[in-house]
């Protein structure tokens, strides 16, 4: 997301390890234009041991990516945090904590006391709230208090209807965090306008991953399927307020690069991303644009997968250990959807023979930006029901 790079060029491939100095980032590239860089919450990008209990709390300088002036965070904010008390640590390791206040109010706070402060420079601010995540150490979505009432019996989507998961518990709670998260925002944006900011401040709403509430796996992300990878990817402010809705394929790795045009600052070479602001306007360019994304996946298993506006293809490593291999040389065909006629994508095409000719196309595409990534080319064996 701030590097611009796929997740094991940045270091990243797994959770409990340090991001890669040496990679530009939006911070670092956006502090050496004359930006203040500045950052309020959740990080997770500094190597952590949980059994000896350390790398979860404050983050020295060295390990924040490139921002450099007003921190509020904490890397494991899950750890040292729970929904009505907790702490996370300044820019000089000192503690700021809060108790009978629900997290996402105490994260908007902080943020609201930042924007009414005065600013000399133009700043980059990266607010990172944890909800709708669970709370790892209780296992479970914690909506505020008196918010899940308001979705019992809720719109339950298509994918998750039908398919064991605990979503039927889950679920209510989840639609709260969302919704004090969509009040968040609305504090936040007021808050720009209040203090004379709107006019020229690009905002961007955005999420890590999704939740697919253990329907696909064993836990909520870290799969192929739309509940996991399609995420919100919203901007507004100047360049921005075309008020169109863009159907392509873009990445994660989009973000950075995005911004940096629009601030006019320079792009670094080994930033994989491309800068959306052509999408908006240009007519050719969205001729020509590719509408594919790469994904990897670890932890759950070692796989790659491809998404097309039509097509999901998913590949694995069944023999790989997802904790120790950030990627595999041997693949084997694992999953693939028809994203137009299945958009629940319930039904497993891979291996039926008369898919055999799009799998060979996806499989060659997959191939080819599994490369781009600064991969090793793999070999994807067949799966194994095709004639």
């Amino acid at each position: 997301m701030i590097t611009g790079r796929y997740a094991t060029e940045a270091g990243e491939w797994k959770l409990g390890l340090e991001l890669n100095r040496d990679l530009p980032t939006l911070a670092s590239v956006l502090s050496d234009s004359g930006y203040t860089t500045n950052f309020i919450g959740k990080w997770h990008l500094m190597k952590r041991d949980l059994k000896a209990g350390t790398g979860m709390g404050f983050v020295p300088l060295e390990s924040r990516g490139g921002f450099r002036d007003t921190w509020e965070g904490a890397n494991e904010f899950e750890h040292t945090t729970h929904p009505y008390e907790g702490t996370i640590w300044d820019a000089h390791g000192e503690e700021i904590s809060y108790k009978d206040e629900y997290r996402i109010d105490f994260i908007t706070d902080r943020t609201v006391k930042f924007l009414r402060q005065p600013h000399e420079k133009p700043f980059l601010l990266f607010v990172s709230q944890l909800e709708p995540h669970q709370q790892n150490d209780e296992n479970r979505v914690v909506a505020p208090k008196g918010y899940a009432e308001r979705f019992k019996n809720p719109y339950v989507p298509y994918d998750l209807r039908g398919l064991p998961g605990d979503w039927q518990e889950q679920l209510p709670d989840y639609y709260g965090c969302v919704q004090k998260v969509d009040e968040s925002v609305g504090t936040i944006l007021k808050t720009l306008e209040e203090s004379g900011l709107s006019e020229n401040t690009i905002v961007v709403f955005i999420s890590d991953h999704g939740c697919q509430f253990r329907t696909r796996n064993a836990e909520y992300k870290r799969s192929a399927h739309d509940s996991s990878i399609r995420i919100p990817f919203i901007f507004q402010g100047p360049g921005f307020d075309v008020g169109v809705v863009r159907n392509e394929i873009v990445g994660l790795i989009d973000l950075t690069p995005t911004l940096l045009a629009a601030a006019g600052a320079s792009l670094p070479r080994s930033m994989k991303g491309k800068n959306l602001l052509p999408l908006l306007k240009n007519s050719e360019t969205r001729r020509m644009w590719k509408n594919q994304a790469l994904i990897q996946i670890s932890e759950s298993m070692v796989a790659r997968a491809i998404r097309t506006k039509e097509w999901t293809y998913c590949v694995v490593d069944r023999d790989a250990d997802a904790h120790t291999i950030p990627s595999s040389i041997r693949y084997e065909e694992y999953q693939m959807y028809n994203n137009a006629d299945d958009p629940a994508q319930l039904v497993n095409l891979a291996g039926r023979t008369q898919y055999l000719e799009v799998a060979t196309d996806l499989r060659n595409r997959l191939l080819s930006l599994i490369e781009e990534s600064g991969e090793p080319r793999p070999t994807i064996a067949l799966a194994k029901v095709y004639p």
